[in-house]
């Protein structure tokens, strides 16, 4: 079974990274694109974050992203929260170079919308007024709307975000 250009029985991972203090990413692997059923979670911590660079976003969040997803395994999909490419050219965020280092599609899940992003398609979700704003790599943004869409919770931030989230913030801890 395909979802899309997307096998239904592959490998998706959601990630997200924390760098207040010591850097920390996490990542949660479904074996369905929905999310509904969550198959590994797991944590790195980094010594300290790169410095802000206005413009270069990316720097700071790939070494940590790359720590935790060299432990997950081979994957279907990648979800993330941000922007895959920031501007209707193709200027390249987080997620555009976590498909080009990976080589598999990324979805970027924004909570706020960037000025220069006018290409992201919103998605409103539960009974949230406010919008998250989608954007991808390796796959066309209206099939990654969908996908988000339909991603388990019945909140704005779909469960596996609000779980990566929570992991990579130390709030809680990996399921055994």
């Amino acid at each position: 079974m395909e979802t899309g250009n997307l096998r239904a029985d592959g490998r998706f991972a959601a990630a997200d990274d924390h760098y207040r203090g010591p850097a920390r990413a996490a990542v949660v692997v479904a074996a369905d694109p929905r999310f509904a059923r969550l198959v590994n979670e797991r944590t790195v911590q980094a010594p300290e974050a790169a410095p802000y660079r206005p413009g270069q976003f990316y720097l700071r969040e790939l070494p940590p992203l790359r720590a935790v997803l060299d432990g997950a395994g081979p994957l279907d999909l990648l979800v993330i929260d941000g922007y895959a490419d920031l501007d209707p050219a193709g200027r390249p965020g987080l997620g555009a170079h976590l498909h080009a280092e990976l080589g598999v599609p990324v979805v970027g899940v924004a909570k706020t919308a960037f000025r220069t992003a006018t290409h992201a398609i919103a998605v409103r979700r539960g009974a949230s007024a406010r919008p998250l704003f989608m954007t991808a790599a390796g796959i066309p943004v209206e099939q990654a709307a969908r996908l988000v869409r339909d991603m388990a919770g019945p909140f704005r931030l779909p469960d596996a975000l609000r779980r990566v989230d929570a992991l990579a913030r130390g709030r809680i801890l990996p399921r055994g």
